[in-house]
C-alpha cells in the first residue's frame, strides 16, 4: 500500500529520517554492526522512508544495496540480496569494472550454491566475504522492504551478519508490516532475539498527526483544503499517508465516492482476518464509536474468551484500536466499505442487536445511539421517541448543533414509512409535527444554520397547528437579523408590534429585540426609545428576565453613546449580572456582546473591551453557542486588537473563530474583521475574496454591515491606486447610510477625502469637486452631531476630524505639516499606531514638499517605518520607503543595519521559544493571571488580600519586565506561556 509517487513531499518524517541516519551511519563505531527494523501498518510510509534514507546514506558516502522480499516463502533463497546486487550491477559504469567484477562473482555464488552438511554456513561465509570485497572499505547498508515475507536463508544471513560472525561490518534497515507478524510467524522470534542486541532498534512508524495530514493533502491538491474537506480527510484516513494521498487525489480530480483501489485494499485486509475477528470488525463498523466491550459482546454473541481473542486479532491486524472506553476503527474508511459487503437484512439485524442491547441496559442508555440503531434497523416508530429524547438532552447541555440534527431526524422519522401494517398505537402517531418543526427551527437558529431555520419556519407557518401570526413575526425577525438581513427583520418586528393577537409578553419581546436591532444599525436614539418602551412593558409581565436583559443592554449602550458613559456602563454591567443569574445562554451572550462592543467601539476602552470580549467568548462557548455568539465576540476582540496594533494576535483570534464555520451575520462579522487585517497587511487577493463573500452574503439585506464593507473597499482600492473605485464606495456609503454612528461616518468621510487627495497627488484621476463638497458637508454634520454625543465618542470622532482636515490640506498639492503633526499626536494619545504612522508619513511628505526641516522629516519617516514594520503593514511600509528613497532618507539610524521586517506570515507563526514569564516573581505571576481574567486592580486586590495601590505597583513592574504598555499585551503574553 505504499505510494510510488516520489514527487509527493515527505511530510512529518523529519525526526525519523535524522534518527535513522544517525543509528545506521553517524553513531556507528568502526567494526560495529547496527540494524533498525521499521514496523507499521500498510500505507504508513515505510517504503517511502526507506527510499529517503537510502538517498541520504548514499549522499554520505555509504554503499547502499536495496531489495524487497517476495510473498512466496522459501522458494527463492536470498532473493532480496540477489535483487539488490543485480540493481547495483546495472548502475555501475565502465570506470567501475573492478567493483562490477566483484558483484558478478558474488552473483555466481548464488547460482552455484554449496553442497554438503555445512553448505549453509559456507554459503553465508562466502556471501559475507563477497560483500566485503564489494564494499571496498565503505560503510555498507542493506535496505530491505517487506521483511515480513523474508525467506529462511535471508533470515539466517541477517543473523549471521549482525552477530558479527563474518568479517563484514554492515548496517541493516528493514521494513515490516506489523499486521503480518501474527501467531507463530518466524520473524517474530528473530526480532525477539535481535532486540537483545544493543545495536538493534525496532521503531514503530505511526500515522501522521492532524497537521501533517493537512500539509500532505494540501500539497497533493495544490492548495489548502477547506475546513470541512480537511476534517473529512483526517477522519477517513486516520493519518495513514497512502490513504491521505488517495483521498487528496480524488478531491483534486473531482472524483466522488471511494476509489476502487482503497475499497479493495481494505476489503482484502478485513478478509484476511480470522472468522470471529471478521465478525467483530463488521460489528464495530456498524456501531457508534467507541463501542464498549460489554456492548460488543451483546452484539456478536461470542463466549468471552473467544471475543477477547477475536478483538486481539483485529487490533493486531491494525483494523481496531482499543481504549478504556471501548473500540474504534483505526480508519473510518472501513465503515464505508463494509456495509456494502452485507445483505440489507444482515445490516438491519446488527443494528437491531445494538438497539436491544442498549435498551436492556438502562444505566448505559444513550438516546442518540438508540435512535440511530432503531432507525437503521428499519423501525422508525421505536426510533422517534429516542430521537426526541436525544434532542432534549442535547438542548439541556446547550449542544444546539446536535439538537438540530436530532430534531431533523425526528421530522424524517415522522414521515418515514414503517414497512408494516397501519397501527393506531404507534408512538409517532401522537407526535405533533408542528412541535417538531418549532424545536428544529429554534435549534437551527441557535447553532447558526440561519437559512435552515428560516426554511423550517416557513414550513411551520403553513401548518394549521402552528403558532399565531405575532409569534411567527417575532421568530422570523430574530432569524432574519441573525442571518444579517436587517431591513426585513426590522419590518417583521414592527408587524409583530402591530399584530392584533400580540400579547403583553410578545409586545415586550418584540420591543426589546427591535431595540437591539436598531442599536446594531447605529440608530442609537431610536434604540434607546424602544429599549425604554420594552422595559416598561416587561415590568408588567412576570418572568420577563430575557426581555429586561436585552432592553437594558440596548439602553445602556444608547445612554453611554449619547449621554453619560458611566451611567450607561453601569446599566450594561447590571444587565450582565442579571443575565448570569438567569443562566439563559442567549441572555448571557447578548450582555457580553453589547458590553464588549461599547468598550472597544465608542468608548475606546480597548484593553478592557478586548478582555471582556475574549472572556465572554469563553463563557458562551461553555453554553453551547460557539458557532454564533462566540464568533461575534471574537470578531469584536479581533477589531480591538487591530486598533491597538496587535495584528498578529488578532489574526490568531479570527482564525480560531472561523474554524467554527459560522454563517449569516456571524460570518459577515468575522470576514470583515479578517479583511481589515488583510487590507492592513496589503494582501489584496485575500481582501478581495473576503469582500466578495461579504457582498454576496449581504445581497439579501444587512444594512449594519454595509458601511464597514464599503470603508474597507475604499481602503483597499486606494492601496491598489484605484482612486475612482474608492470614491464610488464612499459615495455609495453616504447615500445608503441611515446610521447615527458618527464614528463610522467620520471614518467614511476620512476615506473619501483621502481618496480625493490621493487622486490629486497621483494625477491619474481628476479630483471630483462635487464629491469634495459633499464630504466637507458630511464632516460638518459629524462635527455638529458629535457635540451631543458622550465625551468618549467625541474623543474618537475628533481624531478622525483632524485627519479629514489634514487630508483637505493635501488637495492644494502641499499639505499642512502642522495639521499632520496634530493628527499624529492625537492618535498617539489614543494608542492607535496605524493612523499615527500614516499621519507621520504625511507630515514628513508635507515638510519635504516645502523643503524645510529635512532632518525632522527623516526622523518622522523612520518612526513611521518602524511602526508600520512592527504591524506588518506592507503597503504603508512601501509608501514610506518610496518617499524616503526620493528624499534620500536612510530609514535606519545606522547605515547597514537591517530593517526590522515583519511579514504577515512571520507574524502569524511567532511562538515563544522560552518562558517569557520567567522574569516575574511568583506574586507577579498571580497578579498577571488575574489581569488576564479581566479583573480590575480593586478586584485583584480583593482576591489576593492586597491593597489596590500595591496591585498598581505590581502591574507597573510586570509591564516593565515584559516590556509592554497595556493590559491586553500583558494578557496575551500570559496566555501564550501558561501551561495547558
Amino acid at each position: 500500500m505504499a505510494s510510488d509517487v516520489d514527487s509527493t513531499p515527505l511530510v512529518g518524517r523529519a525526526d525519523q529520517l535524522t534518527k535513522l541516519r544517525s543509528a545506521l551511519l553517524d553513531d556507528l563505531g568502526p567494526g560495529h554492526t547496527a540494524a533498525v527494523f521499521l514496523t507499521g501498518e500498510s500505507g504508513v510510509g515505510k517504503t517511502r522512508l526507506l527510499r529517503e534514507v537510502a538517498v541520504e546514506l548514499r549522499g554520505a558516502g555509504a554503499l547502499v544495496l536495496t531489495g524487497s522480499c517476495l510473498d512466496i516463502g522459501d522458494a527463492s533463497p536470498l532473493h532480496p540480496l540477489l535483487q539488490a546486487l543485480r540493481r547495483f550491477d546495472a548502475e555501475l559504469t565502465a570506470a567501475q569494472a573492478r567493483t562490477s567484477s566483484a558483484v558478478r562473482g558474488l552473483l555466481q555464488v548464488f547460482t552455484e550454491g554449496t553442497p554438503g552438511p555445512d553448505g549453509a554456513g559456507a554459503l553465508l561465509e562466502r556471501v559475507s566475504r563477497g560483500l566485503h570485497v564489494i564494499a571496498g572499505g565503505r560503510p555498507l547498508v542493506l535496505v530491505l522492504d517487506d521483511l515480513q515475507w523474508v525467506d529462511r536463508s535471508t533470515r539466517q544471513l541477517l543473523l549471521y551478519l549482525l552477530a558479527g560472525l563474518g568479517d563484514l561490518h554492515v548496517s541493516v534497515l528493514a521494513a515490516i508490516r506489523a499486521e503480518s507478524l501474527q501467531g507463530a510467524h518466524p520473524l517474530r522470534r528473530v526480532l525477539t532475539e535481535l532486540r537483545r542486541l544493543r545495536s538493534v532498534q525496532v521503531l514503530d512508524l505511526t500515522p501522521l498527526d492532524r497537521a501533517g495530514t493537512d500539509r500532505l493533502a494540501a500539497a497533493i491538491v495544490g492548495a489548502p483544503l477547506s475546513a470541512e474537506a480537511a476534517d473529512q480527510v483526517w477522519q477517513r484516513s486516520g493519518g495513514n499517508p497512502f490513504v491521505v494521498e488517495e483521498l487528496a487525489r480524488d478531491l483534486r480530480d473531482g472524483r466522488d465516492g471511494l476509489s476502487d483501489t482503497l475499497r479493495e485494499i481494505f476489503l482484502a485486509r478485513v478478509d484476511a482476518l480470522p472468522e470471529h475477528a471478521h465478525a467483530v470488525v463488521h460489528a464495530v463498523a456498524a456501531g457508534v464509536e467507541p463501542v464498549g466491550h460489554w456492548l460488543l459482546g451483546q452484539v456478536v454473541r461470542l463466549p468471552e474468551d473467544e471475543l477477547i481473542e477475536a478483538v486481539r486479532a483485529a487490533v493486531a491486524h491494525r483494523l481496531l484500536v482499543g481504549a478504556d472506553d471501548g473500540y474504534r476503527l483505526r480508519h473510518r474508511l472501513v465503515a464505508e466499505v463494509l456495509p456494502y459487503e452485507l445483505l440489507p437484512a444482515e445490516r438491519a439485524a446488527l443494528h437491531r442487536r445494538y438497539a436491544e442491547a442498549l435498551t436492556t441496559a438502562p444505566a448505559e442508555l444513550h438516546q442518540a445511539r438508540l435512535a440511530h440503531h432503531w432507525r437503521l434497523a428499519g423501525e422508525p416508530a421505536r426510533a422517534l421517541p429516542a430521537a426526541m429524547a436525544a434532542a432534549r438532552e442535547a438542548e439541556r447541555l446547550h449542544g444546539y448543533a446536535e439538537a438540530h440534527r436530532h430534531w431533523s431526524a425526528a421530522l424524517q422519522l415522522v414521515a418515514a414509512p414503517t414497512g408494516g401494517p397501519p397501527d393506531a398505537d404507534r408512538p409517532d402517531r401522537a407526535v405533533d409535527r408542528a412541535e417538531l418543526l418549532e424545536h428544529a427551527a429554534e435549534a437551527a437558529h441557535h447553532c447558526g444554520e440561519h437559512a435552515r431555520a428560516l426554511a423550517l419556519l416557513e414550513e411551520l407557518a403553513g401548518d394549521a397547528a402552528g403558532p399565531p401570526p405575532c409569534a411567527l413575526h417575532i421568530r422570523r425577525a430574530r432569524y432574519l437579523a441573525a442571518a444579517g438581513r436587517s431591513a426585513p427583520a426590522e419590518a417583521e418586528y414592527r408587524r409583530a408590534l402591530e399584530a392584533a393577537d400580540c400579547t403583553p409578553r410578545e409586545r415586550a419581546t418584540a420591543a426589546a429585540h427591535l431595540a437591539e436591532l436598531l442599536l446594531h444599525l447605529g440608530r442609537y436614539a431610536d434604540a434607546g426609545r424602544r429599549a425604554r418602551e420594552a422595559l416598561e412593558l416587561a415590568a408588567e409581565v412576570e418572568g420577563s428576565t430575557s426581555e429586561v436583559v436585552l432592553a437594558s443592554a440596548a439602553l445602556g449602550f444608547s445612554e453611554a453613546y449619547l449621554e453619560d458613559p458611566e451611567a450607561g456602563l453601569a446599566v450594561m454591567r447590571q444587565a450582565l449580572e442579571t443575565a448570569e443569574r438567569s443562566g439563559r445562554p442567549e441572555d448571557v451572550a447578548c450582555a457580553y456582546l453589547h458590553l464588549a462592543e461599547l468598550l472597544t467601539g465608542p468608548l475606546n476602552i480597548l484593553e478592557e473591551g478586548v478582555v471582556v470580549a475574549r472572556r465572554g467568548a469563553e463563557r458562551v462557548a461553555e453554553l453551547g453557542l460557539g458557532r454564533t455568539w462566540e464568533t461575534r465576540l471574537l470578531a469584536i476582540a479581533t477589531n480591538g486588537l487591530f486598533r491597538v496594533g496587535q495584528w498578529a494576535e488578532a489574526e490568531k483570534v479570527v482564525a480560531a473563530a472561523l474554524r467554527h464555520r459560522p454563517s449569516g451575520a456571524d460570518a459577515v462579522e468575522l470576514l470583515l474583521a479578517r479583511c481589515r487585517l488583510s487590507v492592513g497587511y496589503g494582501d489584496i487577493e485575500a481582501s478581495d475574496r473576503d469582500l466578495e463573500a461579504v457582498a454576496t452574503m449581504l445581497a439579501g439585506g444587512g444594512a449594519r454591515h454595509v458601511l464597514p464593507m464599503l470603508i474597507l473597499r475604499a481602503g483597499l482600492a486606494m492601496w491598489e491606486g484605484r482612486h475612482d473605485v474608492a470614491r464610488q464606495a464612499v459615495q455609495r456609503g453616504l447615500t445608503e447610510s441611515r446610521s447615527d454612528d458618527v464614528i463610522v461616518l467620520a471614518t467614511l468621510a476620512w476615506h473619501g477625502l483621502r481618496a480625493e487627495a490621493e487622486a490629486h497627488a497621483s494625477r491619474t484621476v481628476a479630483v471630483d469637486e462635487q464629491a469634495v463638497r459633499r464630504l466637507r458637508e458630511v464632516v460638518d454634520r459629524v462635527r455638529r452631531k458629535s457635540e451631543h454625543a458622550a465625551r468618549p465618542v467625541r474623543y474618537i470622532v475628533d481624531g478622525f476630524l483632524v485627519l479629514c482636515e489634514a487630508e483637505v490640506s493635501r488637495l492644494d498639492g502641499r499639505g499642512d505639516p502642522e495639521l499632520w503633526a496634530r493628527s499624529a499626536a492625537e492618535w498617539d494619545r489614543r494608542q492607535h499606531p496605524y493612523p499615527a504612522a500614516y499621519s507621520r508619513l504625511r507630515q514628513a511628505e508635507a515638510l519635504l514638499a516645502r523643503r524645510s526641516r529635512v532632518a525632522t522629516a527623516g526622523k518622522l519617516l523612520r518612526q513611521a517605518h518602524e511602526m508600520a514594520q512592527g504591524l506588518g503593514a506592507a503597503p504603508l511600509s512601501s509608501e514610506i520607503r518610496t518617499l524616503a528613497g526620493r528624499a534620500r532618507v536612510a530609514l535606519q539610524e545606522r547605515p547597514g543595519d537591517p530593517a526590522p521586517v515583519r511579514t504577515r506570515a512571520a507574524a502569524a507563526v511567532v511562538e515563544p521559544t522560552v518562558d517569557e514569564l520567567a522574569v516575574l516573581t511568583a506574586r507577579e505571576r498571580e497578579v498577571l493571571a488575574a489581569v488576564a481574567e479581566g479583573l480590575t486592580n480593586k478586584e485583584i486586590g480583593q482576591r489576593l488580600f492586597i491593597s489596590e495601590r500595591t496591585i498598581g505597583v505590581h502591574v507597573s513592574h510586570i509591564f516593565d519586565k515584559l516590556q509592554v504598555r497595556t493590559r491586553v499585551q500583558a494578557s496575551a503574553i500570559f496566555l501564550r506561556n501558561r501551561p495547558d
